[in-house]
């Protein structure tokens, strides 16, 4: 199943962008040219788009980590820059993703703020939208019926929050994030 240019671009945004600091120590850790270490990042970026496109892995940094991997033996091998023990070292390493250091719990902490803060920011029925599609995992058909709307609203919704989402979380305003703070200074001018 082919997957659609905004959902994977939103998929990519949201799941793999975040990745892009460990991704890169990763990269760093484990290749000897620190000055190509931002084209091995792009590379890895272009297969996980590449292959993401044909259907939205399940366990994406697991997904990542392994083609950050199998791409820097690939390209040690290719550039005939063999370095046994390089490759060697590359096929022992098995990413553990899921280690939890001081700075990821501390890094982790202060990007759920920023998420909370992003949230807060949405008009109400967009973020109740939000929340229960992507936190609490409903169907589009599930909310549509909770919330006595149609389903084509809960897409919306749900599209343009994940947008504006994505948007503060990357250093903007949020478009949506932006249009409840001018409601909210237009209620406090007039009073209302």
């Amino acid at each position: 199943m082919m997957v659609d240019d905004e959902s994977l671009e939103a998929w990519f945004c949201r799941e793999v962008l975040p990745l892009e600091r460990s991704l890169t120590a990763f990269i760093r850790r484990n290749w000897r040219v620190p000055a190509e270490v931002a084209d091995l990042v792009q590379d890895v970026y272009e297969r996980v788009l590449s292959g993401a496109s044909r259907g939205l892995p399940i366990h994406v940094s697991a997904y990542v980590y392994a083609i950050a991997r199998n791409h820097l033996i690939s390209r040690a091998r290719r550039d005939q820059v063999v370095c046994l023990d390089l490759v060697a070292d590359l096929e022992g390493v098995e990413a553990n993703v899921d280690e939890l250091t001081p700075e990821r719990f501390a890094s982790a902490r202060a990007e759920l703020r920023r998420l909370q803060a992003g949230l807060e920011g949405l008009p109400p029925r967009c973020r109740e939208i939000v929340e229960l599609r992507k936190v609490k995992g409903l169907s589009s058909k599930d909310v549509a019926a909770r919330l006595g709307i149609g389903i084509d609203a809960v897409d919306q919704q749900t599209s343009k929050g994940m947008r504006a989402l994505t948007d503060f979380l990357f250093g903007g305003e949020g478009q949506d994030i932006r249009i409840e703070r001018q409601r909210s200074k237009m209620r406090g001018r007039h009073g209302a």
